[in-house]
This record gives structure tokens, C-alpha cells and sequence, in this order.
């Protein structure tokens, strides 16, 4: 995040970062599987949750103590997304237990803070999150939704009283054809971010007749899809209201309606401090840092309160992408988008004439989006004369409810066919060889790219880590978050059986030519390992070239330094290997 000082910037001394937690502590939770709000602030502490156990601790000056219980089985109960009560007595929030052999019961839970036990105060729903209290404490405020939907499709706002740790009556509830997200209190009054006119924007709530009044609206998006618990993009300070407007060309910071700094890239959440707002965020010339903003009426006064790391590279290698769209579809009436990154390398130039190889980036989700920051995993490729396109195919978020929405009914389709344009597109401009098209993903990325492989003739080879090989597969063995996911992007399962089958790669592999590399985690609940171990087989059986990295300990998504470090060297040395360069 790149947001200008002003010339009476404070002089402060240097801000020493403290661990607070343990050691040996790792602090994550495992709702949902995807996490997010794993602490919590409390008086004159924190509450957080052990990836070991998933139980929820308080560690202040006098040390840590855990306050759950040991649940039935291992990580069977698990916590996150917390607010402390103002009396310090209760911590309400989010607890999935695992108690049997069904879908884990996701609820709004009240912990004791005492370590005196924990209770259900909502368990009505299948799933809940955000739950969050009036300054004064007597009204809290919480989302929830059931099966089939995402919490980016259609979910409900509840409004109960609350007193001494205990749910009181329902004083409003909201629900309809929209998507609620990121609620949160300014003094007595309620404010939610809702999908009302198409983009995700910030309202009031009546609290007598439950109507919704625009606050912060217009043309953005404020909020990201909650894959995670957590995120917050909106806050208030000093009695006026902040919001982080993401537009497809980067970050707005929006006080009171009036943009007062553009980011170019991604502030990921933002919170009020004391008469100061502290935020997360990245930019395309520094990876992620904290920083304090004192709003003034002009540029904000900005200070660094964790600093981004220092670039243990040349700066000259930073590349800031290029915001594309271009046509789309069957015949080329719809459009889609994405980042364009050349290749950049301060010590060596291309041969006269010669154009780079494409590699095409399938963000996961799918709804998702190509992150506007830094990313060192992309100058990674760009460093080594390799161009990159991260494709923001129609279901990606940013871009208002009816993008977001393009790709109900059409996954394997519509996401591939805006790869296949993107490639096409710039290599139609002239930027990249035609005939060295490279095209790698994620988890649902991984879906597109075996899709891309499967169906068009574009791609001379692929990479696919933790991707989703069998639809049929994945509807009947995923977790409870995603389980009905695929109704919308699909169809529902099993009705819809013929459309699973027909658009899964593992029943087209005659189809498949390109070689490949897969690359997986054994630990991974969300897309497991059998579903990648079914490609590589068949593609084996073909004689297909293809290589396969099942990487130990790992889960969805790889976080071990040295696996990110030898899945990206192996995908290079694998792409070099099929279009007949070495890589230095």
C-alpha cells in the first residue's frame, strides 16, 4: 500500500515489535478449514486458538492459560472470529465441534472467560459468523446461512438483545435475494455491508423496521468474499466512517464518501485505534505491512508500525502489471480481466524478434481474484523471461454481484474460456508466443486448468496443484463449508449427475495431450490427495508425460518455506524441460 505522507508527518521513534503468544505457539484456527479470526483482543490480553488443539487460550503479562475444555476428540471443538464483552467476562463467537460421524454444528458460542465452561447461544443455522456487540452491550449482532448457499450468495443479519453472556430476543432479522457481510457497531448504531444494488456497499440498519440507508455506495466493492473469518474493510474514527472501495485498477480510501487517497493495490483489513486507523496492505513495490493513518483533510499522515520486510532483491525486478480486459464467450460478446505482467529483468534482454512464453494464472475460489500487490511467487517467472496473465475470469470478486455471479452453472466453462481469451488476446496484441502458452492453478484453479487441458487445443503444458480432477468426487467428499457449493456452479448433486460427469477431466482424459505436473498436499481435507492421484494415473496409463509432488504435512495450500520453494523450481524446471529451455 502506497499512501502519501504529509510533510508534518510525526517524528516517532522506531515501533519494536513484541511477541505476546508462546514460543511454540502457532496460532490458527481450522473453522471452516480456511481459518481467519484465530485472536482476539481482551483486558490487558489476548485470546487465541492453537493450531495443535484448536482450544481457546488468554496469554497476558502473567502468562497463558487455556480456558476450553478438552473436547471429545482431537480439534473436535474448535473457536474463532471473537469479541470480548465489555465486563471481560465473555468471549462470543464462532465453535464448530466435530462430535460424530455428520457435519460438524457450526454456532455462535459464549466462553467463559474463567475457563468455567462454554455454551450455545445460536444453533439454528448451518452456519454463522461475525458476531459482534453494541458499545454498550446489550444488542448483539451476528450473519448466518444454510445449505446450498456461500456466505457471498445469500445470508441472513440477526439482531438479538444480550445480557450477562446470554442470547435475548430477536429484535430484527434481514434476509432476502443479498448477501450480508462485515457488520459492526458506531456508537448505538448498526452498520452492514450488503449486495443490495449489485455491488457490495455500506448501509445503516433501522433498528425499528429493519431498512437499510446507504452510507458509503457507489460503483466498488467494499467487501471480499469471507472465505476467511475476519476480514474487515470498513471502520470509524472519530464519528466518520472508512471504507476501503476495491476497483478492478487497485484500492480507494473513502472518508465520509470523499476518496482521499488512491492504493494501488490491497489493503486487507482495516481497524480504528485510538483516534488513529491501523490496516494491513500491500503493494506491487512492498509485500504486507501494519500501518497507523491519522485522518486529516488532506493526505493522510502515515506511519509504519510493521514495516514490510526489506526485498531481498533489486527493486529494478518489480513489475507493475497491466489492468486488461478483453472479449470473451462463445461468440466474444462478454468480457473479462486481468493483470499483466511482463517480463523484467535488469540483466538481460531478449533476443531481437523473439516474443516470452505465456504462463496464465487460475486464481483459486473461483470466487476469487488475482491480488493486486506484490506477489514474489509472479516475479519468480517474470525474473526468467516468462510473461504472466492473472486471469480474473467471470466469478471473480470485484467487479459487482452479476460478475461475481456469470459463472453459476458454467464452471469448467466460462472460467476457461476467459483463460483460453486471455492468452489469445495477448498474444493477438503481440506480447507473448503463441506457441509457448503455459497454464497454471490452485484448487479451483486447478479444476480450470485440467479443464483448459481436457477441452482446448491452447496450452503446451500445465501445472495443477490440489486441483479438482472428478466433480462427483469432490460433491460427495469435501468438507461441510463447500459441501453444497457446487449446486450453484454446477448444479445440484445428485440431479444434476450427467453435468458433473460431462465436465469432469477425469472422464476426458483421451482429451488430454499437454503434459503435465501435479503437485498436492497428503494432509489436504478440502480437495484430497485421490483427487489428484486419479489424473496422474490415467495420464500415466496414456503415456502422457506427467510428474507428481505429494508434499508431507502439507494441506490445501502450501505454507512450509522450503515446498513453496521446491513447487515453484519444479514447475520450472518441468515447463523448461517441455518447451526446451533450462532454466538458470
Amino acid at each position: 500500500m502506497r499512501t502519501p505522507a504529509t510533510s508534518d508527518q510525526p517524528s516517532r521513534g522506531p515501533v519494536i515489535p513484541v511477541e505476546i503468544t508462546p514460543p511454540d505457539a502457532n496460532v490458527r484456527t481450522l473453522v471452516h478449514e480456511y481459518g481467519g479470526g484465530s485472536w482476539w483482543l481482551g483486558t490487558g490480553g489476548v485470546y487465541w486458538v492453537d493450531l495443535a488443539d484448536q482450544r481457546l487460550r488468554f496469554t497476558d503479562d502473567s502468562g497463558t492459560s487455556v480456558i476450553t475444555p478438552e473436547p471429545p476428540t482431537p480439534r473436535g471443538h474448535r473457536y474463532a472470529d471473537g469479541v470480548v464483552t465489555a465486563d471481560g467476562r465473555f468471549s462470543i463467537c464462532v465453535r464448530e465441534r466435530h462430535d460424530g460421524d455428520g457435519e460438524p454444528a457450526n454456532e455462535i458460542a459464549s466462553v467463559a472467560n474463567d475457563g468455567s465452561g462454554v455454551s450455545a447461544l445460536w444453533a439454528k443455522s448451518d452456519f454463522v459468523s461475525s458476531p459482534r456487540l453494541s458499545a454498550d452491550g446489550t444488542r448483539l449482532a451476528f450473519i448466518s446461512w444454510d445449505h446450498p448457499e456461500m456466505p457471498w450468495t445469500r445470508t441472513r443479519l440477526h439482531v438479538h438483545a444480550f445480557a450477562d453472556g446470554r442470547l435475548g430476543d430477536e429484535l430484527i432479522r434481514l434476509d432476502g435475494d443479498r448477501a450480508f457481510c462485515e457488520p459492526g457497531w458506531v456508537d448505538d448504531r448498526l452498520l452492514v455491508v450488503v449486495d443490495d444494488d449489485g455491488w457490495w456497499n455500506l448501509h445503516a440498519v433501522d433498528l425499528v423496521d429493519a431498512s437499510l440507508t446507504p452510507v458509503l455506495a457507489g460503483p466498488f466493492e467494499i467487501a471480499t468474499p469471507p472465505w476467511v473469518f475476519g476480514m474487515q474493510r470498513w471502520a470509524s474514527i472519530d464519528g466518520s466512517i472508512v471504507a476501503v472501495a476495491a476497483l478492478p485498477t487497485g484500492d480507494e480510501l473513502i472518508v465520509d464518501g470523499r476518496t482521499i487517497t488512491t492504493v494501488d493495490s490491497t489493503i486487507n483489513s482495516l481497524h480504528a485505534g485510538r483516534s488513529q486507523l491501523v490496516c494491513t496492505g500491500a503493494g506491487y513495490d512492498h509485500e504486507t505491512e501494519v500501518v497507523a493513518l491519522t485522518v486529516a483533510d488532506g493526505a493522510p499522515i502515515r506511519r509504519a508500525v510493521k514495516p514490510a520486510r526489506a526485498l531481498p532483491f533489486d527493486r529494478r525486478f518489480l513489475v507493475e502489471p497491466e489492468f486488461i480486459s478483453f472479449p470473451t464467450g462463445e461468440d466474444g460478446s462478454e468480457i473479462a480481466h486481468g493483470l499483466f505482467y511482463p517480463p523484467t529483468n535488469p540483466d538481460h534482454v531478449a533476443p531481437a524478434g523473439e516474443r516470452p512464453p505465456l504462463l496464465v494464472l487460475a486464481h483459486g475460489g473461483p470466487t476469487a481474484q488475482a491480488r493486486r500487490q506484490l506477489q514474489t511467487a509472479i516475479l519468480f517467472w517474470t525474473s526468467r523471461g516468462i510473461a504472466v496473465v492473472d486471469v480474473d475470469y467471470r466469478g471473480s470478486t470485484g467487479y459487482g454481484r452479476a460478475y461475481r455471479q456469470a459463472l453459476d452453472d458454467r464452471w469448467g466453462i466460462a472460467d476457461v474460456e476467459d483463460c483460453v481469451a486471455a492468452a489469445r488476446h495477448l498474444a493477438d496484441r503481440g506480447d507473448v508466443d503463441p506457441d509457448r502458452l503455459m497454464i497454471r492453478g490452485g484448487s479451483a484453479g486447478g479444476f480450470t486448468v485440467l479443464s483448459a487441458l481436457a477441452f482446448h487445443d491452447v496450452f503446451a503444458v500445465g501445472a495443477s496443484r490440489y486441483g479438482v480432477a472428478d466433480l462427483e468426487a469432490l460433491a460427495t467428499d469435501t468438507h461441510k463449508f463447500e459441501a453444497r457449493y457446487l449446486d450453484s456452479l454446477v448444479g445440484p448433486y445428485p440431479e444434476a449427475r450427467d453435468v458433473y460427469v460431462a465436465r469432469s477431466p477425469i472422464n476426458h482424459v483421451d482429451q488430454l495431450a499437454a503434459p503435465m505436473i501435479v503437485l498436492q498436499g497428503d494432509e489436504d481435507e478440502i480437495v484430497p490427495p485421490n483427487q489428484s492421484e486419479m489424473i496422474v494415473d490415467a495420464l500415466r496409463a496414456k503415456g502422457v508425460e506427467v510428474e507428481y509432488l505429494l508434499f508431507e504435512g502439507e494441506q490445501h495450500g502450501f505454507r512450509k518455506a522450503e515446498n513453496i520453494v521446491a513447487a515453484l523450481e519444479a514447475e520450472l524446471a518441468f515447463f523448461g524441460r517441455i518447451l526446451g529451455f533450462v532454466p538458470g
